[in-house]
C-alpha cells in the first residue's frame, strides 16, 4: 500500500497526461462510433434484410481479437493514436447499431401512423418519433459501449497511442505490482464515473413521457 502510494505521489502529474490520453482515445472512438452506428442502424430500419446482413457482418468482425485488430491496421495507418481508434471504432459501431435498429423498430406503428395524419414528412418522424421513443434503448448501447471501450482502451499502448495501458504493460514486464495497479484503478475508476455520467444524459434527453411510464412500471 505504502510503495502504490508513493507510486502515485512521485508519478501524479504524469498520471494526469495517461489518464487524458485513455479519454482521448476512448471517447473520440465512442463519437465516430455514434455518429456512424445511430443513422445507419435509423437507416436498417427501412431495409430489414440488409439490416441482418450488415450486422451479422459487423458481428464477425468483433469476433476477432483486439490485439489482431490492432495490428491489422499498423501496416495501413502506422503506430501511435490513429491506429488505436480506428481499431476502437470498429468495437464501438455493432452494440450501439444493434440498440439503434432495435430501438427504432421497436417504436409502435399506430405512432408512426398518427404521425403521418398529421402531415409529418419520414424526416420528422424519425426527429420527433421514433429517435425520442427509441433513446432509452440507444442509450443504453452507448453506455455499454462506453464502459468497454474505456477497458479495451489500456491495449492501445501496445501500438503506442499512450494511455493508462503503458503502467500495466510495464507492470507486467518489470513484474512491479504498483505499475499494474496504478493503470487498472484508474481505468476502473473512469469506467464507472463515465457510466454515471451517461446516466445523467440518459435522464436528461429522454422525453418526459416515457419518464413517467418507467416510473409508473
Amino acid at each position: 500500500m505504502e510503495s502504490l502510494i508513493q507510486f502515485f505521489s512521485q508519478y501524479g502529474s504524469e498520471m494526469l497526461v495517461k489518464t487524458w490520453e485513455h479519454l482521448y482515445i476512448s471517447l473520440i472512438a465512442v463519437g465516430l462510433g455514434i455518429l456512424i452506428a445511430v443513422p445507419l442502424g435509423v437507416a436498417l430500419t427501412r431495409v430489414p434484410k440488409v439490416a441482418d446482413f450488415v450486422m451479422g457482418l459487423l458481428g464477425i468482425i468483433q469476433t476477432v481479437p483486439s490485439f489482431a485488430i490492432l495490428a491489422f491496421f499498423i501496416p495501413l495507418l502506422g503506430v501511435g493514436k490513429v491506429p488505436a481508434i480506428v481499431a476502437l471504432f470498429f468495437y464501438a459501431v455493432l452494440p450501439i447499431l444493434r440498440n439503434t435498429y432495435t430501438g427504432v423498430n421497436g417504436v409502435k406503428k399506430s405512432l408512426l401512423e398518427a404521425g403521418r395524419g398529421m402531415g409529418m414528412t419520414g424526416w420528422e418522424q424519425v426527429r420527433y418519433v421514433e429517435i425520442p421513443l427509441a433513446i432509452p434503448v440507444i442509450m443504453a448501447g452507448i453506455r455499454l459501449t462506453t464502459v468497454y471501450l474505456i477497458g479495451w482502451a489500456t491495449l492501445a499502448s501496445y501500438i503506442g497511442a499512450g494511455g493508462l495501458g503503458d503502467y500495466i504493460f510495464s507492470g507486467m514486464s518489470l513484474y512491479q505490482t504498483e505499475f499494474i495497479l496504478a493503470g487498472a484503478i484508474p481505468v476502473t475508476l473512469l469506467a464507472l464515473l463515465t457510466d454515471l455520467l451517461l446516466g445523467k444524459v440518459e435522464n436528461w434527453v429522454t422525453p418526459t413521457g416515457l419518464k413517467k411510464l418507467k416510473e409508473a412500471a
